[in-house]
């Protein structure tokens, strides 16, 4: 019996080619939207269009600063990936679809795990997608229910001692 890819690798390895568009310094990502075994949209991390790119200017000025990673999103010149695929494809078309998530460091190529920043989770839950799948390490995914973003929102503030 042949040993066929399933449908959630077989998608997650398409979201990790369209990765290699990246231009990012630190970390490429790739996203793809899937709907009824239809791919919607594609994107990838990187400056907006008609602005440099960081692999173009040869730095990244979050490294620069020394910013962790996930921190003061406000200085990165590039758009995410999500983003990206949400933007290329209509709210219409994108209700009840899969977003499927892969990561990667710039400099050595290993998977990182890739989980949605904050206000990607906003982009996600507006474009009316389901469900976003993502690449954890070789051969592992979780699935996330968007759902469960709502319930848990990280947007409002612990508020303790009141």
């Amino acid at each position: 019996m042949d040993k066929r890819t399933g449908k959630d690798d077989y998608y997650l390895g398409i979201a990790d080619a369209v990765l290699n568009r990246s231009t990012c310094l630190r970390r490429k990502y790739g996203a793809i939207i899937v709907k009824a075994d239809e791919i919607l949209s594609t994107g990838y991390n990187g400056a907006p269009r008609g602005r440099k790119n960081c692999s173009d200017m040869g730095y990244c000025t979050r490294e620069q600063l020394n910013i962790p990673s996930g921190q003061r999103y406000e200085l990165c010149r590039s758009v995410h990936a999500e983003q990206n695929a949400i933007i290329s494809c209509s709210r219409r078309d994108m209700l009840g679809s899969t977003l499927y998530l892969v990561g990667r460091d710039a400099k050595t190529g290993e998977i990182i795990p890739a989980a949605s920043c904050s206000l990607c989770r906003r982009f996600i839950l507006n474009a009316g997608i389901e469900k976003v799948v993502s690449r954890i390490s070789e051969g592992e995914y979780e699935v996330i229910d968007a759902s469960q973003w709502i319930e848990n929102d990280d947007s409002l503030p612990e508020l303790t001692n009141l």
